[in-house]
């Protein structure tokens, strides 16, 4: 059986941005339901970086989170503030890297998050070739010193960011040739590149096998899963709909199995639902939902 978290921006940011559930009654409530661990987003008011600065900070947050029988599943680290395409120079994303790798160390997470920064019509600034080999040589640099600190890097591709079409994101993970980096695979964000096409600049891609065929031909290049559902359709016309299960139009029968061979080197699987408008009311729902996928596939 797989261990099972969600994402805790779910209640941060977007709908909950002006009033987010408090880390407390978070990690009191994932507990109460059953989760095994829970996803940080490091930003906001959640547990970060920024707001637990000394180890005796990070060492009482991870008592709170053992006391409550869960445990952490990854990082997603607030990196939107740093350039990575449009500029020749990547120390500051690298030196924030390092800052939420420390973090992690710290709060023994063992995989950080990220993702190309910039929106898709950054193109229309730097040439594609120019954009990849910077991406490329910033994530092998963060990468090799998360190897050698034990935290494993993902890239979580997604309409709203740069290089989202199926052969960029096989490209790039290859590019990078670390068996320390790979794909965080988002269901929802798989359909939407794969079939939907979504923000993708220039000619349009998809793979008539959908996000199904996506999984295949990353297999041995994922480390990282997030399950949630997919309707087709884009939030506030930047990134994908992240649909409560049975809301959308995925085939986990077909999906998870397909998970399942990709080689992926723990036993998680992380619900999102990022801004979904009611994700405190619709947990449950998810959890027992993935109860079911894991009692099957597990």
């Amino acid at each position: 059986m797989k261990r099972i978290s969600i994402g805790s921006w779910a209640y941060s940011i977007g709908p909950y941005a002006d009033n987010p559930v408090p880390w407390s009654e978070v990690i009191s409530r994932l507990s109460a339901l059953g989760f095994d661990g829970v996803e940080l987003g490091g930003f906001g008011v959640h547990p970060n970086p920024d707001n637990l600065p000394t180890r005796e900070d990070r060492d009482r947050c991870k008592q709170e989170l053992a006391d409550a029988g869960l445990a952490f599943s990854a990082l997603a680290a607030d990196l939107w503030g740093q350039k990575l395409i449009n500029t020749e120079d990547t120390t500051p994303y690298i030196e924030e890297f390092r800052k939420n790798l420390a973090f992690c160390v710290d709060m023994g997470i063992p995989g950080i998050r990220v993702d190309t920064v910039q929106g898709p019509d950054i193109f229309e600034e730097v040439d594609p070739e120019t954009a990849r080999k910077r991406v490329v040589t910033t994530w092998k640099q963060c990468t090799k010193e998360a190897a050698d600190s034990g935290v494993y890097v993902t890239w979580e591709f997604e309409p709203g960011f740069a290089f989202n079409k199926p052969s960029e994101i096989i490209q790039i993970v290859d590019e990078v040739g670390d068996d320390n980096f790979g794909i965080q695979f988002d269901t929802c964000h798989a359909h939407m590149c794969a079939v939907e096409a979504s923000r993708q600049p220039g000619e349009k891609e998809t793979l008539p096998g959908g996000a199904l065929e996506l999984a295949q031909k990353l297999r041995g290049k994922i480390n990282h899963i997030h399950l949630i559902d997919s309707d087709g359709t884009l939030h506030d016309d930047e990134t994908s709909t992240h649909a409560p299960f049975g809301d959308g139009l995925l085939n986990f029968d077909e999906l998870v199995p397909e998970l399942n061979q990709c080689g992926i080197p723990h036993d998680w699987w992380t619900i999102d639902l990022c801004f979904w408008p009611d994700a405190w009311a619709v947990t449950e729902r998810c959890k027992k939902a993935i109860d079911e996928i894991n009692a099957k596939y597990g």
